[in-house]
């Protein structure tokens, strides 16, 4: 890939980037992302593209904006330098759950990202557990959805943990729980929440709960942001007779009272992965599991023309 591929990143999450050239024995390509003292962001690639098929690693994490707009100048600059085609590596997608319009007069801001991608030039996304599948319909380029689940499944395998139950946190995330529960060959459990506010919920029920008395319970989900609803779930699942209590969370967005929530907490570790770096919120209970050959593989085959769909299992 060296003379017919580069593999660029902004400032949003270069360590990633870093782990994923090393999978791929290839440099990582010299580009400069700077913010002048007003604020505008400036981009310059410091190599020849002309030609060369180019993957830009760059999640919109926090903060989100400015991490957008990073990767929009660098698609614009790698675009006006003549790169053949533009990957845009968002391992996670930002404003993904603005996906439709839950209130009168509001936006479905998912898709005007996605309108901004595709318009500043990008050719295909490849991205990773989307907070909702319906988002690969916003993009009018092709999208490469990749799924965590192998890298926790595996990790878990490492541990050895037995006697589980996989626990979905809300009903959206069933299908999701369903697939670590299939590979762990465990039972499943749904909790039944209420959303008090946009921060706060309220435990209903426990769907299964007869799965949960004496098990370890490893609750499963694509994000955690202010970690309320994922604390709720874990005291839900403690009243209810689990054993020890884990979550498996592909994005560590962290925001907020997340840290202070999850020291307090009865969940005895919180396995994420590196798609979001955790810039100095790292914690004795969380793990992170990084999906850089995840990455390294699909970018691969997506360069050489082959099928990542054996990659989606």
């Amino acid at each position: 890939m060296n003379n017919t591929a580069a593999i660029f990143t902004g400032n949003s999450n270069p360590l990633l980037a870093n782990e994923i050239v090393k999978c791929l024995k290839m440099p990582l390509g010299k580009a400069v992302v700077k913010t002048f003292s007003e604020g505008e962001i400036s981009a310059k690639i410091n190599e020849n593209v002309r030609g060369k098929d180019v993957f830009i690693v760059q999640p919109t994490s926090p903060p989100p904006n400015k991490n957008l707009m990073e990767l929009l100048i660098l698609i614009d600059a790698l675009k006006r330098a003549s790169a053949k085609r533009i990957t845009a590596v968002m391992p996670y997608f930002g404003y993904a759950r603005q996906d439709r319009k839950d209130q009168p007069r509001v936006p479905i801001t998912a898709k005007l990202v996605a309108n901004l991608v595709t318009v500043a030039g990008a050719d295909r996304v490849l991205t990773v557990d989307l907070h909702a599948g319906q988002i690969q319909g916003f993009f009018d380029i092709p999208l490469d959805h990749l799924f965590a689940v192998t890298t926790f499944v595996n990790h878990f395998n490492k541990l050895k943990l037995k006697n589980l139950v996989l626990v979905s946190p809300d009903v959206g995330g069933i299908k999701m729980a369903r697939a670590y529960a299939k590979r762990l060959n465990s039972p499943l459990a749904i909790v039944d929440k209420r959303r008090v506010s946009a921060e706060d919920i309220e435990i209903m029920n426990i769907l299964g709960e007869e799965e949960i008395k004496g098990r370890n319970a490893i609750i499963i989900d694509d994000l955690v942001a202010t970690a309320g609803s994922l604390v709720e779930a874990a005291n839900a699942l403690k009243k209810a007779g689990a054993k020890d209590i884990y979550a498996a969370i592909t994005h560590a967005v962290l925001s907020g009272p997340a840290i202070k929530r999850i020291d307090g907490s009865v969940i005895k570790t919180i396995f994420v992965t590196d798609s979001i770096p955790l810039n100095g919120k790292k914690h004795k209970k969380i793990k992170v599991l990084s999906i850089a050959p995840l990455l390294a593989e699909a970018i691969k085959r997506i360069h050489n023309e082959e099928s990542v769909s054996c990659l989606f299992d």
